[in-house]
């Protein structure tokens, strides 16, 4: 994690269209999808938040989030329902993998903490390993919501070829659960550790020929307390190389998530082994966990 970075609340309309510019590097080749800088703008002036990381002068990461509710939330109930919708996280392709996001999701928890709101909901790619690390192992969100082709047809480079999937991912951000994560107070268990659990995974997969892992065509029932769903270890990598498997995991992976997500089981943690030879990435999911607050 960089010390150096400087994390601040954006205000100006040249601070928002610094944001507009830097999205069009994280999703090139979209320019129909960026958020203009005189709607960012009135969000961040609004009680929405708009934050910017900065390396010296230059922006290198941005998050835009606003005050919403749960469409299932009572009418009558709103005021009680807040939530924080954390629309957008992106960081400049040269600065990635630094902990500039983790900071940014740092200073929107103590953003939404002084409102008085306790869950902060947002929407990625659940195949997308490194985004899983960041949200679910080191942050703590948890997940049991699963969207098919939640956006539509998207053009950017990062999204196009494949069905938009994704998670939406709550993240009780005054919770036991979070407070641990973020303080990194207790050792977190490993893959190795779930593995001599013997725990079920519910999507075997095999290596190919190409050296790419493909998910079996027949699901495992999950049938105790704890399961694991396997994702692609590199997924734009895959997707690039391999646009029919990266559709085979999509398809696969969606079975698996919305079958244990209707049978009560949750996303809870997040596991992988960096090994060369056989490096691979699991969900962890718990069954029955409802109070997640």
């Amino acid at each position: 994690m960089q010390e150096d970075i400087l994390i601040r609340k954006l205000h100006s309309m040249d601070d928002m269209i610094a944001v507009e510019e830097l999205q069009a590097l994280v999703w090139p080749s979209s320019d129909v999808d960026i958020v203009p800088a005189h709607i960012c703008l009135p969000i961040a002036e609004n009680g929405g938040l708009v934050l910017g990381a900065f390396d010296g002068d230059q922006l290198i990461g941005f998050l835009l989030g606003f005050l919403g509710t749960d469409p299932e939330s009572d009418r009558e109930l709103a005021m009680t329902a807040l939530k924080h919708c954390s629309h957008q996280l992106g960081v400049h392709p040269k600065f990635r993998n630094r902990g500039v996001g983790y900071q940014l999701k740092s200073a929107q928890r103590d953003h939404v903490l002084g409102q008085g709101v306790n869950l902060v909901t947002w929407t990625y790619d659940p195949l997308l390993s490194v985004n899983a690390h960041l949200n679910i192992r080191r942050l703590g969100a948890v997940c049991q919501t699963y969207i098919r082709n939640a956006y539509g047809t998207m053009r950017d480079e990062l999204n196009e070829g494949v069905a938009s999937d994704r998670f939406r991912v709550d993240w009780w951000v005054s919770s036991h659960r979070v407070k641990v994560r973020l303080a990194q107070s207790k050792e977190p268990l490993t893959l190795e550790d779930y593995t001599k659990a013997e725990i079920q995974v519910l999507n075997p997969t095999k290596m190919t020929d190409d050296h790419f892992r493909r998910p079996a065509e027949d699901l495992v029932e999950p049938s105790s307390v704890l399961a694991m769903v396997e994702i692609p270890i590199d997924y734009d990598h895959l997707r690039r190389e391999n646009l029919e498997l990266a559709e085979e995991w999509r398809s696969q992976t969606r079975e698996a998530f919305e079958y244990a997500f209707q049978s009560g089981y949750i996303v809870t943690d997040f596991v992988f082994t960096k090994s060369d030879q056989a490096a691979r990435s699991f969900y962890v999911l718990t069954y029955g966990e409802a109070t997640l607050g």
